[in-house]
């Protein structure tokens, strides 16, 4: 963009996923079912896991801070998309948007970081069973989260402040949301600064838990590799088939949102992959925990038959 173009944006106008009007209610029916799909599911997995004294494990402690997250990853962005889906008015203040990309940021990149606490606590259950009780607790769950927090919240900080300094071509966003890239996008100038910060910083910071995760599961195949017994087998794979799940949709989407340059952001491609993460991903964890974890499915059997029971 030319830098002589440049003036002071007050606000910035989110284009959405369409400008076409006969798309628009199906976006809203698609958005609003995803998001009430995410809020019940959650909130059933998060109500099992503190009401069933069944899962009162450290695993389900995480289990419970990941549905809290996902909830409040969609929260961040879609009831603002189902109002832009339904008026004309789309416009977001300065200081709300970066609100906003500081918000969602900070809850991304603890989904990840909690997806490796997840990763530690199924290599610890899996390759030292006989300590598990004593390695993974409630306070060490605490602690990894407090870490992590401590993590995200400078890291989401520095790219919002970063992203404030720049000189906006256009207040026109071709997004739903705030985001980092279409933000960088409208800059004036190639946003060296940003990428650089992008690739290094961002890079160290995002993908330092899903490193982890990898080593974790290396330790897990080696563990599971001995293993001579089929039953042993299929349970250690059943215990990790969700969260390996889970992270391939979390990783997967991250990689090809974040990990390129601001030149080769292309509008409809990537709000395709930014529905994925934001709405798709977090309606489908709970789903995905509740149909592929025996513990977790059998609590909400046990939770239906007990509001069954009150209510004949």
């Amino acid at each position: 963009m030319d830098y002589a173009n440049w003036t002071s944006v007050s606000e910035f106008v989110l284009l959405g996923l369409s400008e076409r009007r006969d798309l628009k209610p199906l976006i809203f029916a698609g958005l609003l079912t995803t998001y009430l799909v995410n809020l019940a599911g959650n909130s059933l997995l998060l109500g099992a896991v503190w009401a069933d004294p069944q899962l009162r494990s450290p695993m389900y402690f995480l289990l419970s801070q990941l549905a809290v997250l996902d909830m409040s990853f969609a929260s961040i962005t879609l009831p603002q998309a189902l109002v832009h889906a339904l008026t004309q008015h789309r416009a977001i203040p300065f200081a709300s948007c970066m609100a906003q990309l500081f918000l969602f940021m900070a809850v991304g990149n603890m989904e990840g970081y909690l997806l490796a606490a997840m990763a530690y606590d199924r290599y610890v259950a899996i390759c030292n069973p006989l300590r598990y009780a004593a390695v993974v607790t409630r306070p060490l769950c605490l602690k990894m989260a407090a870490a992590s927090w401590a993590v995200v919240i400078p890291h989401s900080l520095l790219h919002t402040i970063m992203a404030t300094q720049l000189r906006y071509c256009s207040h026109y966003l071709q997004h739903f949301f705030c985001d980092l890239p279409p933000l960088l996008h409208l800059s004036c100038t190639r946003p060296f600064s940003n990428e650089l910060a992008a690739f290094t910083e961002g890079v160290l910071v995002v993908l330092a838990p899903f490193i982890f995760i990898l080593a974790s599961y290396a330790c897990i195949g080696v563990t599971v590799g001995r293993l001579r017994s089929a039953h042993g087998l299929r349970k250690a794979l059943s215990t990790c088939s969700s969260h390996l799940t889970v992270v391939t949709l979390f990783y997967g989407s991250v990689a090809w949102i974040y990990f390129r340059p601001a030149s080769s952001y292309v509008q409809e491609r990537d709000q395709q992959v930014a529905i994925v993460y934001t709405a798709v991903a977090p309606a489908l964890n709970p789903l995905i925990y509740s149909l592929r974890n025996k513990d977790v499915a059998a609590a909400l059997r046990r939770a239906r038959r007990k509001i069954l029971a009150r209510g004949t």
